[in-house]
């Protein structure tokens, strides 16, 4: 008994964000479907949603970016996006998925978070944007609150690699690298 009343307590201690995420190299990431808000869709100007599940995510080689609503998130990793874009990546073989926790915004924030997830994808329309508006992904994949993860998915959907947090530029370096290395695969 004393042995789990201790547990317990230590449990309590740990920081929230010393818990790990589920995903693992070499296999898909854990099932999640987003049905409120979904995936973003630009057509003749106007935007709508659709539904979006991760069994969606093979065919091209892949960074998926899973970001809090906030923009402090959204610089956690810029540096990639920056680096991205300038790697000029074939967008018939290869696309970024950004997967925006909006659930986890700063309250009041939500219309500004929406209109700038609109601006990104007038201007990179062959990216991706999901909108998950209850935080189902960062639930199923056990990320962090507050906080920005990349995944990198090879062609098939298996996970290549994935860090819960801010990359450092050798990481950046080795995520692109990696990118590269799966579309000559």
């Amino acid at each position: 008994m004393r042995t789990i009343l201790a547990a317990l307590a230590l449990s309590f201690l740990i920081p929230a964000g010393a818990m790990a995420h589920n995903l693992r190299e070499e296999t898909r990431v854990p099932a999640v479907g987003v049905n409120d808000k979904g995936e973003l869709i630009l057509q003749q100007e106007k935007f709508s949603y659709k539904n979006w599940n991760s069994a969606q995510l093979g065919g091209k080689v892949r960074v998926i970016q899973h970001i809090a609503g906030r923009s402090s998130a959204k610089q956690m990793n810029a540096a990639l996006i920056e680096a991205i874009k300038a790697a000029k990546l074939p967008h018939d073989r290869y696309q970024t998925t950004t997967i925006i926790n909006t659930d986890d915004a700063i309250p009041g924030t939500g219309m500004f978070v929406r209109s700038s997830i609109e601006t990104n994808k007038q201007q990179y329309p062959w990216s991706q944007f999901i909108v998950d508006s209850k935080g189902e992904v960062q639930r199923a994949w056990h990320l962090q609150p507050g906080s920005s993860a990349i995944v990198v998915l090879d062609k098939l959907g298996k996970v290549r690699f994935v860090k819960d947090g801010p990359l450092t530029q050798d990481e950046v370096t080795r995520v692109i690298a990696l990118v590269n290395s799966l579309l000559k695969a």
